[in-house]
């Protein structure tokens, strides 16, 4: 039996001048607005015009594979190079079974589950496929976040990237899964002061979940909360929706509210957080495959 695993993220464009062919992905066919891409632009290049996000996954990757011993290939949702091509590479180098990882721990049907069709999609059957569905309460995973919030004075909000409130009435875990892992880190870290907010709605005309951090930097200032920070648990990379809204957005508007905010360092390549990352392959590899 010959292993490999997939890692997969979202993708994002190598430069601004791909933002409208990498939206009009993601948007699968709808319509897209010039002002939409005007501005996804715009804050590509407020952030240096690119996302690191390519970088990160490939360090990430590389990582990986040094503490498995296994073929490790990246799969982008939304870029290149895209699930079906990470499988192609693996079946071509004699792969006969497959462990998905999703570089994201919480699940929800409009996430996860999509990384999951396209996997299914592009195996066909010619391999076992083992697929991680969630980790976001997976201890390595939460003791590298609580050592990042252990030490500071201040109010901690936990955030996650918004989805539509609809995935409620389905019963979606995805909002629950990230309370927990937010309660969990807290509870290794010894935090009292604490809260969760979401970041990253989109303007679909529908409501999204909430409150949204910029809301919640309102709240804090409001309650006499002078110093913040933020600690993005629903994601494990440097990218736009770091860069761009915590980093730039939240900031400004911390400052316009007299507050006080910093970020954890994201996870990116941390060793602790890689090698939690292979107990998740390694738990879910059939008996007697080692890795």
């Amino acid at each position: 039996m010959k292993p490999a695993v997939i890692l997969m993220a979202y993708g994002s464009p190598a430069t601004a001048e791909d933002v409208p062919a990498y939206l009009a992905d993601i948007r699968e066919g709808k319509p897209i607005s010039e002002g939409a891409i005007e501005e996804l632009t715009e804050r590509y290049r407020r952030i240096g015009g690119r996302s690191p996000l390519d970088e990160i996954t490939e360090r990430q990757r590389a990582a990986l594979e040094r503490e498995l011993g296994l073929t490790v290939l990246i799969g982008m949702k939304h870029w290149h190079p895209r699930i079906g091509e990470a499988v192609e590479g693996a079946l071509a180098g004699g792969a006969d079974t497959l462990v998905g990882l999703v570089l994201a721990p919480h699940y929800s049907r409009l996430s996860i589950a999509g990384y999951r069709e396209r996997l299914e999609h592009a195996v066909q059957g010619r391999a076992g496929l083992v697929f991680v569905e969630s980790w976001h309460d997976h201890e390595p995973f939460l003791d590298v976040l609580a050592d990042r919030v252990r030490r500071f004075a201040g109010h901690v909000v936990f955030t996650a990237h918004s989805l539509p409130e609809r995935i409620l009435a389905g019963g979606d875990p995805y909002r629950d899964q990230l309370l927990e892992t937010s309660r969990l880190v807290a509870e290794r870290a010894g935090l009292d002061d604490w809260s969760f907010a979401f970041q990253s709605a989109s303007t679909t005309g529908e409501p999204w979940l909430g409150p949204d951090i910029l809301e919640e930097l309102d709240r804090l200032a409001a309650n006499g909360v002078q110093r913040v920070l933020v600690c993005p648990v629903g994601f494990v990379s440097d990218h736009l929706e770091i860069l761009w809204d915590l980093d730039v957005e939240a900031r400004e508007k911390a400052a316009e509210l007299g507050l006080e905010l910093e970020r954890i360092e994201s996870l990116n390549d941390d060793p602790a957080f890689v090698r939690g990352l292979a107990e998740l392959v390694r738990a879910r590899l059939p008996e007697g495959v080692a890795a």
